[in-house]
């Protein structure tokens, strides 16, 4: 049987490829279920990371991606239809989409329009929002990433996928491969550090001035010596190569270009905000494909397009009272079968119940939130599990093992929410009192913090400080675990991708 006759998921005929790269292939498709044209994205965890338990993680972590993405409901975002593992492949099926990549966009448009540039530019800063929300980052944010449909809309692909391919210690893979595309990679981002919106931020900026100037800010023909330049070297002022760019929207592009991440815009919506002057106000599209049409017909009908009238939502049904142990154990049962979502629906939904039955501070309550809060984890939903984990840290008295924990959990829900700074000085108030044997028997969690605590100084831009940190991280871990553990491994790695750097 051929690719073309290959069918994924016992339901999806392949057709035709449209693309591959370094971490798989994405094919036309057909949903024999439905009778609808999709798109299949076919992914190899074995050949990026090798064999064996580091591929059966990044299939576990790539079902729980694809779950948290397919819930952020966004226009600019493609629809996430299905996702699994069939055969060695994991597999995302997504809706197809018309139009044409962003690159090839700019191939057919030279030089690119500066309003062009604003109004895509507009546009994904309404996407990051809603996705830093979340909060996820989309860590591998560049044109083939990018759909400019027949309407002038832009649509953003691939959201999870490089989170998925990523680690949390180093942006190289088990080969040194760099993971993503270097020449829209954050610094940060490139040595490990921890990620969070202004990782996505600069990513936008490189984007911005390659639709400016026709090529990235930093090319070169290593991965190593792309990092260097973005690093150490400025940009070639975008308005010394293309004099009819606004003021403004040099002072926009060099702001997200920012060496140092807390010097670039606070947040996607502060990038929009600035950008609003420079949108189009009249004028007519230049037929299809242009990006400024959103903005001069919005809601417009497409081009040559009828319009259809969508279906009237009906009314949710009233919930009726819950029966408490019986919502626990189909709340169990969805754990089991790994549907996240709805166990954290059903376990939400019985708190209040259970709090005004049992009392706020019982031990059936006290349960049933440590779940909801380590569920709400599991699926991805920082914002919400936050102050569930306060409030529990809050049930023990001070320096208690439990409360610890639940704080320790917190402070990673404030990495995840791109809060860096919060996170850290948790982490730092933390370690001395995981480094007490009574507070916690785990010997290696206080490694772990100050791994953790090493990659938020990287994110912060505190290279100096984070060196420091991994090297005597790096002496301890050799000590208590061997040169050949893993994360002397890693953090070896690390120390050697920085002082190529320095």
């Amino acid at each position: 049987m051929t690719d073309e006759d290959r069918i994924i998921g016992e339901r999806y005929r392949l057709a035709s490829i449209l693309g591959q790269g370094g971490m798989g292939q994405v094919w036309t498709a057909y949903d024999q279920r439905l009778d609808r044209r999709v798109a299949v994205k076919l992914l190899r965890p074995d050949k990026v990371a090798g064999p064996g338990s580091v591929a059966d993680e990044l299939r576990r972590r790539f079902v729980r991606e694809c779950r948290v993405t397919a819930q952020v409901d966004h226009p600019g975002l493609v629809t996430v239809h299905d996702a699994g593992s069939d055969g060695d492949e994991l597999f995302l099926v997504m809706g197809h989409v018309e139009g044409t990549d962003l690159a090839d966009h700019l191939a057919q448009h030279d030089p690119y329009p500066w309003q062009w540039a604003v109004a895509v530019v507009a546009q994904l800063c309404g996407v990051l929002s809603a996705v830093h929300a979340v909060p996820i980052v989309h860590r591998d944010l560049k044109p083939r990433n990018v759909m400019v449909r027949p309407d002038g809309t832009v649509l953003v692909l691939d959201l999870g996928v490089a989170s998925v391919m990523d680690t949390d210690t180093t942006r190289l893979t088990s080969t040194g491969t760099p993971i993503g595309s270097p020449a829209y990679m954050a610094p940060e981002q490139a040595m490990g550090g921890a990620v969070g919106p202004s990782t996505d931020l600069y990513a936008l900026g490189v984007l911005l001035y390659e639709l400016l100037s026709g090529n990235v800010p930093f090319a070169g023909s290593t991965a190593l010596g792309v990092l260097h330049r973005h690093l150490y070297e400025p940009p070639v002022p975008v308005r010394r190569l293309r004099p009819e760019v606004p003021h403004q929207l040099e002072a926009v592009l060099l702001h997200l270009l920012a060496k140092d991440p807390q010097e670039r815009p606070a947040s996607a919506q502060q990038v929009y905000e600035a950008l609003v002057p420079l949108l189009p106000k009249d004028g007519t599209p230049k037929g299809a494909l242009d990006p400024t049409r959103p903005f001069l017909r919005p809601h417009a009908p497409w081009p040559d397009r009828a319009t259809t009238v969508p279906p009237q939502p009906t009314a949710p049904p009233t919930p009726a009272k819950p029966d408490i142990p019986a919502a626990v154990d189909e709340a169990r049962s969805l754990l089991d079968q790994g549907r996240l979502t709805q166990a954290v629906d059903i376990l939400g939904g019985i708190l209040p119940a259970a709090a005004a039955e049992h009392g706020e501070h019982s031990p059936v309550v006290r349960s049933l939130r440590k779940q909801y809060a380590a569920t709400l984890m599991d699926d991805g939903q920082y914002r919400r599990a936050l102050p569930e984990l306060r409030r529990l840290a809050d049930e023990f008295p001070a320096g208690d093992p439990q409360s610890l924990r639940f704080r320790y959990d917190a402070a990673q829900c404030l990495e995840q929410l791109g809060e860096a700074g919060a996170a850290l000085a948790e982490y730092r108030s933390l370690l001395p009192l995981f480094e007490n044997h009574y507070a916690n028997p785990d010997p290696g969690l206080p490694l772990e913090v100050r791994r953790r605590i090493a990659h938020l100084q990287l994110s912060m831009g505190d290279r100096v400080a984070a060196h420091d940190t991994l090297a005597r991280l790096l002496f301890d871990a050799d000590r208590i675990h061997g040169p050949a553990h893993p994360l002397s491994t890693e953090v070896r790695r690390t120390l050697h991708w920085l002082s190529q750097v320095r």
